[in-house]
């Protein structure tokens, strides 16, 4: 769910992440046209290194210390 809103609404994906001023600054960037593919793959790129951290962070939960 979260790849097609990075695809349609990137800068919404920066606020579902909890990267609230790289939202807007992918929302002025997406306003021009020119923009928006650069945009696009911006926010697919945040996904990939949100999911990244996510997964680094529940494997290191479960490693004992």
């Amino acid at each position: 769910m979260r790849l097609l809103i990075a695809i349609f609404l990137p800068w919404l994906l920066f606020f579902t992440i909890g990267r609230i001023f790289a939202g807007i600054v992918c929302l002025v960037l997406q306003l021009t046209l020119i923009g928006w593919l650069p945009a696009t793959l911006w926010a697919v790129f945040a996904l990939s290194q949100f999911k990244t951290d996510e997964k680094i962070a529940a494997f290191s939960q479960q490693q004992p210390r």
